[in-house]
C-alpha cells in the first residue's frame, strides 16, 4: 500500500517507519529542516519494547518532502495519516483544500475532538476517519525515535476499507483496533490526555507528584467529572482504547469520594515522572499550545451543551497565558496551596 504522513514527529515517524519496514511505500510531507535529516540518515526506531529491536530504516525506502504538491506526486495514495499537532491543523486543512478531489482517506490521529471538523470542511464529510494512538513514542530529533509504552491505536470502522487498513498495521506490529463510534472514542482519547497535563505545566511538577497530593488529586479528578458530563451531555459513551481502561478511569473519577484514590496507582501507572506535552511545550519556549484543543475544547462544548466547566475553564486560562507570556512561567510553579486557591474562586465565580 502507499501512505502519506503529514508530520514525522515521533508518532508519523513510528507509525510510517513500522510500514516502511514491511514493504510499503510511505512519503513523508515535513518542514525542510526535518526532510534534510530524514533524506540523509533515514529513521531509527528503538521498538525493543515489542520484541523488534533497534530497526533501521534506509533513506532509500521512504520519501520525505517539504512541499504538499511534490509529495502528492508520489501517489496516488490508498491512506494519508494526519499526524501533526492541533494547532497546526487549520494551516494543514487550507493546505489541503486545492487538492480535495485528488486527496485519499485521511485518517487523523491528532490528539483533540475537533480536529476532524476542521479536515472535512476542506475534503469533504467522506475523506475523514476518526484515529486515535495510545502508544507511548518519544523523539530525540528527527528520525530517531523510540516506543517507550506498547499499547496500540484505533479508528472508526465505518470507511469501507477500515478492515484492510487494520490487517495491514496489524501485520507492521501497531496493535490497531475499529471502533463503532468514532466520536466517542476521540472523547475517551481527550480524558486520558487532560490528566496532570495541563496542572503539571502550570505547577512545574511530575504528575506523580501531582497525584500524591490529595488537593491537586481532587482537582484532576474534578476536570475529569466535568469533561464526563460534557460527554453525556452529547449522548456519547465512554469506551477502552487500546492497553487504556478508561471506562474504570470514569467509574473511578465518578465514585464515591472514598473510592477515588483507588485510580491512584492506574494514573500513576500511565503517566509516571515523565513530563508529560503540555509541560514540554511550554518549557520548550513555544508560543502555541495544545491545552487550547484539550481543556479549551472540553469549556467550548461546556459552553455549547450548558454545562458548568470552571475547573478546565481554569486550567485552559491559566496556561494559554503562561504560553503567550501574559503571565510568567514561575508564576504558580511548585505552588500547589495557590492553584487550589484559584480554583476555588474559579468554582465561585462559575
Amino acid at each position: 500500500m502507499r501512505f502519506l504522513f503529514f508530520g514525522a514527529g515521533a508518532i508519523g515517524s513510528y507509525i510510517g517507519g513500522s510500514l516502511s519496514l514491511q514493504g510499503h511505500s510511505v512519503t513523508f510531507l515535513e518542514r525542510p529542516e526535518a526532510v534534510a535529516k530524514l533524506r540523509a540518515r533515514g529513521l531509527s526506531l528503538d521498538l525493543s519494547l515489542a520484541g523488534y529491536g533497534v530497526r533501521q530504516v534506509a533513506p532509500s525506502a521512504f520519501q520525505a518532502e517539504s512541499d504538499l504538491e511534490q509529495a502528492l506526486a508520489h501517489g496516488p495514495f490508498d491512506l494519508a495519516i494526519f499526524a501533526l499537532k492541533s494547532f497546526d491543523t487549520p494551516a494543514a486543512a487550507e493546505a489541503m483544500r486545492p487538492w480535495a478531489e485528488q486527496f485519499p482517506p485521511l485518517l487523523c490521529l491528532s490528539n483533540g475532538v475537533e480536529n476532524e471538523t476542521i479536515l472535512r470542511q476542506a475534503l469533504g464529510e467522506a475523506k475523514v476517519i476518526e484515529g486515535t494512538v495510545t502508544s507511548a513514542v518519544s523523539r530525540t530529533e528527527a528520525g530517531i525515535v523510540r516506543l517507550e509504552k506498547w499499547r496500540g491505536m484505533g479508528w472508526a470502522a465505518s470507511h469501507p476499507q477500515a478492515v484492510r487498513w487494520q490487517q495491514v498495521f496489524a501485520q507492521a506490529g501497531l496493535r490497531p483496533r475499529l471502533y463503532a463510534d468514532g466520536k466517542a472514542m476521540k472523547w475517551s482519547k481527550l480524558l486520558t490526555n487532560l490528566l496532570a497535563n495541563a496542572s503539571s505545566a502550570i505547577l512545574d511538577m511530575t504528575p506523580g507528584a501531582i497525584f500524591a497530593h490529595p488537593g491537586l488529586y481532587a482537582l484532576e479528578m474534578e476536570q475529569l467529572r466535568e469533561a464526563l458530563a460534557v460527554l453525556r451531555a452529547q449522548h456519547l459513551q465512554v469506551v477502552d482504547l487500546p492497553g487504556t481502561p478508561v471506562r474504570l478511569l470514569a467509574f473511578l473519577a465518578q465514585a464515591p469520594s472514598w473510592l477515588r484514590p483507588l485510580a491512584r496507582p492506574l494514573l500513576a501507572k500511565g503517566r509516571g515522572q515523565k513530563m508529560p506535552s503540555l509541560h514540554i511545550d511550554l518549557y520548550a519556549g513555544r508560543r502555541q499550545s495544545e491545552v487550547h484543543f484539550l481543556n479549551g475544547a472540553v469549556v467550548r462544548f461546556g459552553e455549547q451543551y450548558h454545562v458548568p466547566v470552571p475547573t478546565n475553564r481554569l486550567l485552559n486560562d491559566l496556561l494559554s497565558r503562561m504560553v503567550q507570556g501574559e503571565l510568567p512561567r514561575e508564576a504558580f510553579a511548585h505552588q500547589p496551596q495557590k492553584l487550589l486557591e484559584a480554583w476555588a474562586r474559579q468554582r465561585q465565580s462559575d
